[in-house]
């Protein structure tokens, strides 16, 4: 037994030996304690300017380091944290969230504290419904056993959890069992059960001719980028990502065809999709966004394989006792069968075209040249909105280096995952795409990217309003106040701001930008309110037909 221990500091030695080395958040006094132990300890913390903005970091730091935390005070900063927080579970990212809250002292002589809410429960039962484990560690006795148990479910389900420590425990001492962190899970997948999945999508395959596979997000959740190439590799099979899971696997590799979704895909590749004899969806999320229609066609002729870190599916059955991680890697070390090659979608719907210097900036021309400026050393992070759909059509040059929320599509994420890929990986580049409604948001979060001595590129896509809405139900309420964004490099005391009215102006811009890396670039760039790019007009078009057939 080690006696070494406080419940604070054991919280804080198994979070990062388990890799959490940067947690992002607010200060406030309920958690100025554990504050105190985060800057004695290994775990560096980064501040921000709003605690939504640690938690969309927190997400982003997760989603590329496998890891990711945010600490907040009681209710006024917990209860912001919960938009992140259900963003970071809808999408399986794994954030550990901390908070602080009354000490079980203070709550019996003054019960009626200041940030308190209902009662002293009402955050937790909160985030009970965001989170896979929800935890108040109020007992030394029983602390190391309620952190152990989170973090496993954590590891486990690639979801977030909650911890809250009153202020008067953070140094209570505690006796551990343990100074090793938790495993994932101490369950395996059942042999017999799994060697059966493995042999039935080998059968399922050996009468298949056109087989597809289409990978989400959960491939990059679970580490299992190699695999999913091996795979591909060995059965020769095309593969297409969700818009979600957009590049789990290199865009540039040769079998890779773009983004499937019955929203934004392009015909083509929703075409060849749907003509497959069978399908192998692996890790993806089944939602309105991507509109799966091969998965319902298929299923109902018993020709998919649908496997998620919830259940195992192949035809009309499950496999209740095989792991998704397990049965990936089963298949990707099988002698399934390999197919000859075919005719692939083109990877281009369009071919571009620069316009001359002096030609009106469009969406067009910047998702265009930015293509062709991509490299190994950029993550590109997108807003939802135009700044989504139009980087649908992107190739991004590296696997796991594409950061959306696409499924949660909540607004305001890209700047402050910026601050948090910046930290996760400091080898790669921010390219952020944002639109002017999501910056006025969070769009304020660059001021901890410069303190931090962070360099995002940060295009802001100025349409002076909502275009999503605009397509969907035109009126005034989609219009929002102009600001002259290249000019908050200066209030924010750092940075370069860039006006872009021309196609030559983004080019000056961008070159000016990428050959900068020691500062923030943030390009204004002036956009006609009537322009749309492909990817849009196709998601508008889509979801124009989906709402007549629900009308009928």
């Amino acid at each position: 037994m080690n006696a070494s221990f406080t419940i604070g500091s054991l919280l804080l030695d198994r979070l990062y030996k388990l890799g959490l080395h940067h947690i992002f958040g607010i200060p406030g006094d309920y958690v100025l304690t554990l504050f105190k132990l985060l800057e004695e300890s290994p775990i560096r913390h980064i501040g921000t300017t709003r605690e939504d903005c640690a938690g969309f970091a927190a997400d982003a730091y997760a989603r590329i380091h496998g890891i990711g935390g945010a600490c907040v005070t009681y209710c006024v900063g917990g209860l912001n944290m919960v938009n992140a927080v259900a963003c970071a579970y809808a999408e399986r990212s794994p954030v550990v969230l901390l908070s602080g809250s009354p000490g079980l002292n203070e709550r019996v002589n003054n019960p009626f504290l200041h940030h308190m809410v209902r009662d002293f429960s009402t955050q937790r039962d909160v985030f009970e419904k965001v989170t896979v484990a929800s935890v108040v560690l109020d007992d030394p006795h029983t602390a190391e056993r309620e952190i152990d148990r989170a973090l496993q479910a954590l590891l486990q389900y690639k979801r977030p959890i909650y911890l809250e420590i009153p202020r008067d425990l953070v140094l209570a001492p505690v006796s551990v069992a343990s100074t090793e962190p938790p495993k994932a899970s101490a369950c395996q997948s059942d042999p017999a059960a799994l060697k059966e999945a493995v042999a039935e999508v080998r059968g399922l395959l050996s009468g298949s001719e056109r087989p597809v596979i289409l990978a989400g997000a959960e491939i990059h959740r679970f580490g299992l980028h190699a695999e999913l190439t091996q795979l591909v590799e060995h059965m020769h099979a095309p593969i297409a990502t969700t818009l979600l899971g957009k590049s789990v696997i290199r865009e540039d590799h040769p079998l890779y065809i773009g983004v499937y979704g019955g929203l934004v895909g392009r015909e083509e590749i929703l075409q060849f999709v749907e003509e497959a004899d069978c399908l192998l969806t692996l890790g993806t999320l089944l939602t309105d966004v991507e509109d799966i229609k091969a998965h319902t066609t298929l299923l109902a002729a018993g020709r998919t394989v649908h496997a998620t870190a919830d259940s195992i599916a192949i035809k009309h059955h499950t496999y209740d006792g095989v792991r998704f991680e397990d049965f990936v890697r089963a298949l990707a070390a099988s002698p399934l069968p390999s197919f000859p090659a075919r005719a692939l979608p083109p990877r281009d719907s369009v071919r571009f075209d620069p316009p001359t210097p002096e030609a009106s900036v469009t969406l067009r021309n910047v998702f265009g040249y930015l293509d062709g400026l991509l490299n190994d050393q950029t993550i590109v992070i997108a807003d939802v909105g135009e700044s989504l759909f139009a980087a649908a059509d992107l190739r991004v040059r590296k696997s796991a280096e594409f950061l959306s929320p696409a499924y949660y599509t909540s607004m305001g994420f890209s700047v402050p995952a910026a601050l948090g890929a910046g930290f996760a990986d400091p080898t790669l580049r921010p390219l952020v795409l944002v639109g002017d409604g999501a910056f006025q948001m969070t769009g304020t979060e660059l001021s901890s990217c410069i303190r931090y001595g962070q360099a995002p590129i940060i295009i802001v896509l100025n349409n002076r309003g909502y275009s999503t809405e605009r397509e969907i139900l035109e009126g005034p309420f989609n219009d929002i106040h102009e600001w002259q964004y290249e000019r908050i490099c200066d209030v924010l005391g750092g940075g370069m701001g860039h006006r872009v009215r021309t196609f030559g102006d983004l080019v000056q811009a961008l070159n000016l930008a990428v050959a900068d890396p020691q500062q923030a670039h943030v390009l204004n760039v002036y956009l006609d309110s009537n322009d749309r790019s492909t990817a849009m007009k196709r998601v508008a078009q889509r979801l124009a037909k989906r709402m007549a057939g629900q009308k009928t």
